[in-house]
């Protein structure tokens, strides 16, 4: 047992004196190839066992040739190592610079391929998260292209919307200063109204950018979408008959929700204005809530004959009018917009869908809790 004990204590301090020499050389080499640490790793390896080996030999006094012998078995463990080691760190170094040439196509609006050829573990999950963090990339750069596109369409429809207003309220204004107006008082309500919808058009373009900004906050409480709704509907109510257009309510369940009544009130008055003027005369929009597996589903049926599947994407961006002419009662763009920001302030989510004759806007809400 002694005997052991010592064989054991000999050849321990042989492969520590050469571990520490391996931890010098892997310092020394921290900034190279990954082909020179595999290299030290396998080096080390032999030598502890080489040293450890010398040692034991020295203290049992081994003859000169079993000496020899075992000497001789380690160099050529050492040589097939060191060889087996460099392949190793080659293959790796190969591999590790194809990946680094692959993501090089980042930050120049490329995609990322992954190299063809297999790889260690580590490597290959190095690759997918590439992969991923590409495709993340790309959708981010569509995402901003797409609200880069919104914004200058909004600026130029905001541009024409303002200009036609501004030269009429020019125009009765210098009408009423030079005293040719044939009938003030219908200049005067033309006016009120031109600066009524201008205030509306700002304040439309205020809300939006509070949203934008993440600066909308919110009041919520609990309350009925049964009451909500009521009063939405007796709001749009002139609207509607302005437009010979019939609301109705198909099925409006007395859910509770926690919402910022103002809010809400929004979403549900620019929902409810965008279908009354996108909806011919005799036609019908209609309202529903109700229960879902996600919450609760609030949703505004209009007559408008569909929307292109192809814009069925942007309805909710900043801007976005479709194809119809830019006329004011058309609106900036704005408000289903502000409805999808309200929508997703409220941990809710809003689309858009194409039925029967026409399109339904759904807003999801999250239910209150009981």
């Amino acid at each position: 047992m002694r005997d052991m004990l010592l064989i054991a204590l000999f050849a321990l301090l042989g492969a520590a004196a050469a571990g520490v020499l391996g931890v010098g050389a892997m310092w020394l080499l921290r900034r190279r190839s990954l082909t020179a640490s595999v290299s030290v790793v396998a080096a080390v390896a032999v030598t502890a066992m080489l040293a450890g080996t010398l040692a034991v030999a020295q203290a049992m006094f081994l003859s000169s040739h079993d000496l020899t012998v075992v000497t001789t078995v380690v160099a050529m463990a050492a040589v097939v190592s060191l060889a087996t080691a460099l392949l190793l760190g080659r293959w790796v170094v190969a591999r590790s610079r194809e990946l680094a040439l692959a993501a090089r196509d980042f930050g120049d609006d490329g995609d990322f391929f992954a190299p063809d050829r297999p790889a260690i573990a580590e490597l290959a999950d190095l690759s997918r998260e590439l992969a991923a963090t590409s495709a993340k990339l790309a959708e981010s750069r569509n995402r901003e292209r797409a609200l880069e596109s919104s914004r200058r369409e909004l600026v130029a429809w905001i541009s024409h919307d303002l200009r036609t207003p501004l030269a009429g309220l020019r125009a009765m204004s210098e009408a009423l200063e030079d005293g040719v107006a044939a009938d003030p008082a219908r200049y005067l309500r033309q006016i009120r109204t031109e600066v009524e919808r201008l205030n509306g058009m700002v304040g439309d373009l205020f809300e939006l950018s509070r949203i934008h900004a993440g600066t909308l906050t919110l009041s919520p409480s609990r309350m009925s979408l049964y009451d909500l709704i009521g009063d939405a509907l007796a709001g749009a109510d002139p609207l509607a008959r302005e437009h010979g257009v019939r609301l109705v309510g198909e099925w409006i369940e007395p859910v509770p929700v926690e919402v910022d009544g103002k809010e809400m009130s929004r979403v549900l008055g620019n929902l409810l204005v965008n279908a009354i003027r996108r909806t011919p005369a005799d036609g019908t929009v209609a309202v529903a809530a109700e229960r879902s597996a996600e919450g609760v589903v609030l949703s505004v049926t209009d007559g408008c004959g569909g929307i292109p599947d192809e814009d069925l994407p942007r309805v909710f961006d900043t801007g976005w009018r479709g194809t119809h002419a830019r006329t004011p009662p058309a609106g900036a763009g704005l408000g289903l917009a502000i409805v999808r920001g309200i929508v997703e302030a409220h941990q809710g989510r809003a689309v858009v869908r194409n039925v029967s004759g026409g399109c339904r806007f759904e807003v999801t809400l999250p239910m209150a809790e009981a």
